[in-house]
C-alpha cells in the first residue's frame, strides 16, 4: 500500500478447505489492524445473495448473514468507508429480497452488486458453474431453450434496468453501485457500459 498508494481493498476469505496462511476468515484480516492505518480509504467485503456453500454447507444463511453483522459493527469503529461487494448475479428479484432483509437487519452498508458484463450463453455458463452461482443458472438455462438467442451475447439489459427500477421506486434501497465481471472481454464490457447509460469506463463503476 505504501510503495503502490493502494487506497481501496477487497478482503476474500477465498473458498480452499484448509487455510493458506495464518488466517481463515477476511474478518480475522480486519482484526490484524493491517488495514487500519495504512491509509485505506475503502474496504469491500463479500456478500452472497444466494448464500456460499464454502460458509454455509447446509445451503443456509446463517454464518454469511452473522459474518455480514459483524463486519457491519466493525465498520462503525473504522476510519475507512466499507461496503459488500457480490459475486456475479443474473435475476433482480432474489437481489432485492436479499438487499432488502439485510437492511431489516441492520446490516446498512452499501452493496456493489457484481454484474457479467456481455458474453456467449456457453461462456456465462462455464463461469456461473466455476464459482458457484447455481440459483441464478435458471435464467441462463431458460435463454439456452430459446434457439433463437444461443448464438446471441447475453447482456445484463434486464436485471440491470429491474435494479434501477426499483432504486428510483426506493431511493434508500441498499445497492449503491454495480461492478461488472467482464466474461466476455474487457473491451466488450466497457462498450456495452459506454453505449447504455455510462459516459466512461470508470474504476467505481466497473471493477
Amino acid at each position: 500500500q505504501g510503495e503502490a498508494g493502494v487506497e481501496q481493498a477487497l478482503l476474500l476469505a477465498g473458498g480452499v478447505t484448509q487455510p493458506h496462511g495464518d488466517y481463515d476468515s477476511s474478518m480475522q484480516l480486519l482484526e490484524s489492524g493491517a488495514f487500519g492505518d495504512a491509509g485505506f480509504k475503502r474496504l469491500h467485503v463479500a456478500g452472497h445473495p444466494e448464500g456460499n456453500k464454502d460458509i454455509d454447507p447446509d445451503g443456509s444463511m446463517t454464518n454469511v448473514d452473522a459474518a455480514l453483522r459483524w463486519k457491519q459493527a466493525f465498520s462503525d469503529t473504522s476510519d475507512a468507508d466499507m461496503a459488500i461487494a457480490t459475486q456475479f448475479c443474473f435475476e433482480a428479484a432474489p437481489v432485492i429480497d436479499w438487499a432488502n432483509d439485510l437492511a431489516a437487519n441492520g446490516i446498512t452498508l452499501p452493496i456493489h452488486i457484481g454484474v457479467a458484463g456481455p458474453a456467449k450463453l456457453q461462456t456465462l455458463i462455464k463461469f456461473s458453474i466455476a464459482c458457484g452461482v447455481g440459483a441464478s443458472l435458471r435464467v441462463l438455462q431458460r435463454r439456452a431453450k430459446d434457439l433463437t438467442k444461443l448464438l446471441l451475447p447475453f447482456t445484463p439489459d434486464e436485471f440491470l434496468s429491474d435494479l434501477a427500477a426499483h432504486k428510483v421506486a426506493n431511493p434508500d434501497f441498499g445497492i449503491s453501485h454495480v461492478h461488472f465481471f467482464p466474461l466476455g472481454g474487457i473491451k466488450t464490457n466497457a462498450n456495452w457500459a459506454i453505449e447504455n447509460g455510462g459516459t466512461s469506463a470508470t474504476p467505481a463503476s466497473q471493477s
